[in-house]
């Protein structure tokens, strides 16, 4: 199946909706999908794209039901093959309903051909459109790309490596046609193998694949164990093997790929087997909700740009959730949740939390079965298991882990249950973590590249949290009266019960110029380094302060948790599917915990830091910190005028 056979597949069930009013690639598109993914709108084809000959789609996966129509053919039966991963002898307790999982197996493996519809034509990479999603991206991007390529000590189909990583196709220093950008961190597959290139002085080649069947899409952002081929995946959930043509000269291509981007890395100075040649790439409207600005990343030479002859560029936008990658880890929990207790023992479920930008916040319920011989039961064997849980995969970028045992709940389904909720399970936790014992933290650690609450790139801290037992603290829902806030300090608000947000001073401008650093004047290291210093010190002055003048007895001091932010009525709003989205996104976005967490009436007991009154979490943005995405005010008019009764865009927001 086609990307364009599906695209009609998906309008003849009334899933889809064509837009033939011209739509520029250059914010406009982006612009219509947020809005249409926001109010849960069908799929959407763009066929006349301004200044391009290619026609474009967006929102293929923006509801569940959606994502699960796509694979309604192949979804059941993938789901079978992971039963049988969780545990074999189902198929001998139900022999008839794993009966055809056999064939699906077969279709796994992947297929080498000589040719496909993808090799018809060739063109360059500025004839592709070029989407630019936020006003200060720093050029166009691909944003649902598959990036393929192989182990270079061991090459081949079933040794390769399918990933999602950003792709900047102009701006910036790239040489027009012949350059563009990769922005992958070296811990994912792709850098293991750009590292065993460079130990055998091999050019590391890649290549990208833009559309084909949406398996491969799905497959490129699967968690799947280090050394499984994505395309054996991509083959089951697609009912077909997926077919790969070789090249005399390069890594294979995607047959049924709309477009293919093949290239090698460049190298540095010491030739194929040193460092890649790095150029400047981004700043890039993330998933996190801010810009991840301008830092250099390896560049890849253009060779060939493939298309089939029917070809359609899909794209996605990426920005604060939800948006439509949420809707994606919905799909793949659905597939991957029940391994969970077989990769992680002890542990029933996790959950990134989408609207904390997936990777800053995560909760977890495992199992506590050590018996304490004296005294309450507290925290020991969830703390072993929220190791386990750090050391897993993308699960390794949280910076705020909340864990608590199963046995806080009444059944294991009501536990699960709260694990995806998150008001109730916050609630949980907060009712029975001690902050004197129970914070357990993670310093001078890596977090995720896009997350700038750190102290430098890819460079900050983490915190446990854990619970278990009865409960213990009292949830305040009413600030009462009779607080007395430190000059500088107002507005407090309840957020849910145990949590209340307040407004701090605000902090110094930065001491850099953030449109000199879009503009590559000023380097990303200067960013970081003379943008932290002084503001941070402001900030721990006024946090110091505040903690230190809130007595015990204070009404404030009956919650459990105190952000101070920039904006408590924003924070506070209710926003979200949990109500509490505002607080979620502000809370764990804005704030690194080695740096950010305070505590009234804190203490340090042999290396280990509590506090005896609430958690305070500065989330105040500091200047050093990413600008917030906003969209341009005339792009935005332009976009709901074409919404008006009568418009292009009429009905579907």
């Amino acid at each position: 199946m086609s990307l364009r056979s599906t695209l009609l597949d998906l309008e003849r069930h009334g899933h889809l909706r064509r837009i033939d009013a011209p739509v520029d690639a250059y914010l406009e598109a982006a612009a219509i999908h947020r809005r249409v993914f926001a109010a849960g709108g069908p799929a959407l084809w763009f066929t006349n794209v301004t200044g391009c000959r290619f026609s474009m789609a967006s929102n293929l996966f923006g509801t569940l039901e959606r994502s699960k129509f796509l694979f309604r053919h192949t979804f059941e039966s993938v789901q079978r093959l992971i039963d049988l991963k969780v545990d074999p002898t189902r198929a001998l307790k139900s022999p008839l309903k794993y009966a055809t999982t056999p064939f699906a197996a077969l279709r796994m493996l992947p297929k080498s051909v000589r040719s496909g519809p993808v090799m018809a034509c060739e063109t360059t990479i500025s004839s592709l459109p070029n989407l630019v999603s936020w006003p200060r991206d720093g050029g166009p991007f691909v944003t649902l790309p598959q990036v393929y390529t192989e182990d270079p000590h061991a090459p081949g189909l079933m040794k390769s490596n399918l990933g999602m990583y950003r792709i900047q196709l102009a701006g910036n220093e790239y040489e027009r046609d012949s350059e563009i950008g990769l922005h992958y961190q070296l811990h994912r597959s792709i850098g293991v193998h750009q590292a065993e290139a460079r130990r055998l002085g091999k050019p590391f080649r890649v290549n990208t694949f833009v559309g084909g069947h949406p398996a491969m899409t799905l497959a490129a952002v699967m968690p799947l164990p280090e050394g499984m081929s994505e395309l054996t995946f991509a083959g089951a959930l697609a009912g077909r093997r997926i077919r790969m043509v070789k090249r005399r000269e390069g890594l294979p291509v995607y047959a049924d790929a709309d477009f293919a981007i093949c290239g090698t890395v460049v190298p540095g100075e010491n030739g194929a087997g040193g460092l890649p040649r790095m150029k400047p790439e981004g700043p890039f409207g993330d998933h996190l909700g801010y810009y991840s600005l301008q830092h250099p990343f390896p560049v890849l030479r253009v060779e060939r740009v493939y298309h089939r002859r029917d070809a359609v560029w899909p794209f996605t936008v990426v920005g604060r959730p939800p948006q439509e990658d949420t809707a994606f880890g919905e799909l793949i929990h659905d597939l991957t949740g029940p391994v969970i207790p077989t990769v992680l023992p002890g542990v029933l479920g996790v959950n990134a939390v989408d609207a904390a930008g997936v990777h800053p916040l995560l909760l977890a319920v495992g199992s506590e079965r050590y018996m304490p011989f004296n005294g309450e039961p507290r925290p020991q064997e969830i703390l072993t298991q929220a190791s386990a849980i750090l050391g897993q995969g993308q699960l390794s970028l949280a910076k705020f882990l909340f864990i608590a045992d199963a046995g806080c709940w009444q059944s294991r389904q009501e536990a699960t249950h709260d694990l995806h909720a998150v008001r109730p399970f916050l609630e949980a936790v907060l009712r029975r973590a001690d902050w004197t014992r129970d914070l357990h933290f993670h310093t001078r650690t890596t977090i995720d590249t896009l997350d700038y609450s750190g102290d430098s790139l890819n460079a900050g801290s983490k915190v446990i949290i854990a619970a278990a037992g009865p409960a213990k603290f009292e949830l305040a829902t009413q600030i009462g009266k009779g607080v007395s806030l430190p000059d500088g300090f107002d507005d407090a608000r309840v957020v849910t019960p145990g949590v209340v947000v307040l407004r701090g001073p605000k902090l110094p401008a930065p001491s850099f110029d953030y449109d000199a650093a879009w503009r590559g004047d000023v380097s990303g290291e200067v960013v970081e380094a003379e943008g932290l210093a002084k503001p941070q010190a402001a900030a721990e002055h006024d946090m110091e302060r505040f903690v230190k003048s809130l007595p015990l007895s204070d009404p404030l001091s009956r919650f459990r948790l105190i952000i101070v932010a920039d904006d408590p009525d924003f924070v506070a709003a209710a926003s979200g599917r949990e109500g509490i989205g505002n607080f979620l996104w502000t809370a764990f976005t804005r704030a690194n915990p080695a740096a950010d967490l305070y505590g009234v009436a804190a203490f340090t007991d042999r290396k280990h830091w509590g506090c005896r009154g609430p958690l305070v979490i500065d989330a105040r943005i500091k200047p050093h910190h990413a600008p917030v995405l906003e969209e341009d005010p005339q792009v935005t008019s332009k976009t709901e005028a074409m919404a008006a009764q009568g418009g292009p865009l009429h009905g579907l927001f």
